[in-house]
């Protein structure tokens, strides 16, 4: 593919990835969801219209928020209220995704930093725009003569999003009360069979972040990216179901392949950084530069 068709197939991807922010989105529709007066998510319309038959959970719109109620002053009641509020609600058909529901919990605050306010199911995380966090692995080898080649994992044709697309060697959402580096560890282990003696190795790198807008909400999604150097003589296997099977690929293959719909989008990002801060791109040869990194790394 040439350059410029490849640069543009490239943008689009992250003009797909960021498009929360662009002009015509529903940004301008939401209400910002609160807790405590402090903004943690953004709420599409329809939502918030469904929030107000649970008054002593929600407080009714106002001033441009949607707010819990002040009398959840505690992290257990407030998981508990909305998450009684989305057990109704996924017994209707009005939010279809729910039907996705995966039993598993993430925390909401407003910062990374910050202590987490409450749980939410993640299949409901959309509805609400709240920050997703997980943990990218990029694997790779370097042959005796530097010569760098990736692995790369075709998701299983049963997963939920994304069934049988490219990914990285490993990734996972970071589950509430789970750390990064022990998200890290057994997402590595899990889906790749990656002992934890190599795993433990994985270097943290930078933090991808991004927010799309699709017909289930809102996705602000902050991704820590770890590189990960394995033995050239390592093979990884597919542990949990989750992958097909793995290919090791040379870099001018990886990076054409980045410009393909067969790449799981934010995968596709995590690698084209990984390309950046291993000088495969540099901003002397490739004109978008600047616009790569900028579409990689939006404020939340």
């Amino acid at each position: 593919m040439a350059n410029s068709a490849w640069s543009e197939k490239i943008l689009q991807l992250l003009r797909r990835m960021n498009n929360f922010y662009l002009p015509g989105s529903c940004r301008s529709k939401c209400w910002r969801f609160e807790i405590n007066e402090a903004q943690v998510g953004w709420i599409l319309p329809h939502v918030a219209s469904l929030l107000t038959r649970y008054p002593e959970v929600f407080s009714p719109p106002h001033r441009g928020a949607v707010s819990l109620c002040g009398s959840l002053d505690s992290y257990e009641k407030r998981s508990e209220a909305v998450d009684a509020v989305l057990q109704s609600l996924r017994q209707e058909s009005s939010l279809p995704c729910l039907k996705g529901w995966r039993d598993e919990k993430y925390n909401v605050m407003p910062k990374f930093s910050d202590p987490p306010l409450m749980w939410m199911e993640r299949a409901a995380t959309s509805l609400f725009g709240v920050k997703r966090r997980g943990v990218h692995v990029n694997g790779y080898t370097v042959s005796d003569s530097g010569e760098v080649n990736m692995w790369l994992a075709r998701r299983s044709l049963t997963k939920q999003t994304y069934p049988g697309l490219l990914d990285n060697v490993a990734a996972g959402g970071v589950a509430a009360g789970v750390g990064i580096k022990n998200t890290l560890v057994k997402e590595c282990e899990e889906e790749a069979c990656i002992p934890a003696a190599i795993a433990e190795k994985a270097r943290p790198v930078t933090n991808v972040s991004y927010t799309y807008e699709d017909e289930d909400g809102v996705f602000a999604e902050s991704q820590f990216v770890f590189d990960l150097e394995v033995p050239p003589e390592f093979k990884p296997r597919a542990g949990d179901g989750e992958v097909q099977e793995f290919y090791l690929l040379p870099i001018d293959e990886v990076k054409e392949l980045l410009a393909t719909d067969d790449f799981n989008p934010n995968c596709a990002m995590v690698v084209l950084d990984f390309f950046i801060r291993h000088l495969f791109i540099e901003p002397d040869t490739e004109p978008c530069y600047q616009e790569f990194v900028a579409g990689l790394h939006q404020t939340l």
